[in-house]
């Protein structure tokens, strides 16, 4: 996956050209959003979290939001494991190695807020590690679903826990109930639950 931002503390820039489109996914309607350099933001139109697309730019025509559409109906038609599309999220410099960290997490492979705040150097930096994970605005490709708690227990999802127990699901990882403290039940093959 290629990290196009080079890591600053800058906000976005207010006049940088935004294009967006939607697209239907089995999971709902996805918000791709693109700046120059790649993938801006990826979110679910009913999340909290969704940003205004004031200013931006309506498309079905930009090269990074087709290349993230094709990559994204492959991985839910079980074709792809990982992202090829360029990323350029805005965040801290602790946020883009915590979004670093999760895009090193393999298809199917789980870890919990302490596993990766010890691997971005902060072993102590559980919570801190969940607001960054919390903050991640390029959902399922940069896969913040793939950490749970130490327990193996759900804990949040910004897209909401039935979305994070079928991506997680669609990855082999089994969870019983949509409670945030249920426990993974099992590791079994990848299946497509829709």
């Amino acid at each position: 996956m290629a990290y196009a931002t080079i890591v600053s503390n800058k906000p976005a820039d207010p006049l940088e050209p935004l294009a967006y489109r939607d697209i239907d996914t089995p999971l709902g309607e996805l918000r791709l959003v693109a700046s120059p350099k790649g993938l801006r933001g990826a979110w679910f139109t009913d999340q909290e979290m969704l940003p205004s697309p004031e200013g931006w730019t309506r498309t079905d025509a930009n090269p990074i939001l087709e290349q993230a559409r094709r990559e994204l109906d492959d991985w839910f038609a079980g074709k792809r494991r990982g992202f090829d599309v360029a990323l350029d999220p805005i965040g801290t410099t602790f946020q883009h190695k915590v979004w670093h960290a999760l895009c090193a997490l393999e298809f199917g492979k789980l870890a919990s807020y302490g596993d990766l705040a010890r691997t971005v150097g902060r072993p102590k930096g559980a919570q801190a590690v969940g607001g960054a994970v919390g903050r991640n605005p390029i959902i399922i490709i940069i896969p913040c679903h793939r950490v749970i708690g130490a327990d193996t227990s759900l804990t949040g999802f910004g897209g909401g826990l039935p979305r994070k127990q079928a991506l997680l699901a669609h990855e082999g990882n089994r969870y019983v109930s949509r409670n945030p403290r249920a426990r993974r039940v099992c590791d079994g093959q990848a299946e497509l639950p829709w």
